[in-house]
């Protein structure tokens, strides 16, 4: 009986310890984002399928992140006025303001270096896609076969999407990425302090036990 209930304490801790091993999955990928009320909203369209206005913001940024709530906000101001200030409006078309933010060289794919972040006013037919739009502004994009974004003006060179082992690191709003495997050296402090808890505990069991007899 005792036996079992050593046990009982002893697999709660083997499965946290399993689960502090473990990394959280993410991908190295372009989001897309409209700017809306002053903020970045995750666009709920792909730049395909969206079909912005003349005077609208939007805005693409490359990281590492683990899904959409996780995703990182292009950053740098977002302003239309000032975006396309030297692009004046015409009958039949529209402007669309777009924010390019290539990231950070910890987001880069190993061996290359991310552009310095940019914004272009592109100007396209009345109902034209923000693909189209973008693609009039930040030429070479490439896709994969399943029209996946996969690189604006040429960056990244390969890739599309790739998954990335993370860690998250203390006082940081985003993971960063693992260079390295997790060290495997041994169970952590907690996990002993655990199993020396419960090692007690036993002892307090078997005392007890022995002390009714």
């Amino acid at each position: 009986m005792i036996r079992r209930a050593l046990l009982l304490l002893l697999v709660p801790l083997l499965l946290c310890a399993g689960a502090g091993q473990a990394q959280a999955a993410g991908y190295r990928y372009w989001s897309f984002w409209d700017h809306d009320g002053g903020h970045w909203v995750y666009a709920t369209q792909g730049p395909s399928l969206a079909r912005p206005s003349d005077g609208d913001v939007q805005g693409f940024r490359f990281a590492v992140s683990e899904d959409s709530a996780d995703a990182t906000r292009p950053r740098g101001k977002a302003d239309f006025a000032t975006i396309c200030a030297k692009t004046p409006a015409r009958d039949g078309s529209k402007r669309v303001a777009l924010v390019l933010d290539f990231g950070t060289p910890s987001d880069a794919p190993e061996g290359e270096t991310p552009p310095g972040a940019r914004t272009a006013c592109a100007r396209v037919a009345a109902d034209a896609t923000t693909a189209e739009a973008l693609a009039a502004v930040a030429k070479p994009l490439r896709y994969d076969t399943n029209a996946l974004l996969c690189a604006i003006s040429g960056y990244p060179e390969k890739g599309c999407g790739e998954p990335v082992s993370q860690k998250r690191t203390p006082g940081q709003g985003k993971p960063a990425v693992e260079e390295k495997p997790p060290s495997d050296d041994g169970p952590s402090l907690g996990l002993v302090a655990g199993i020396a808890v419960v090692v007690a505990l036993g002892g307090a069991a078997i005392w007890q036990v022995r002390r009714r007899g």
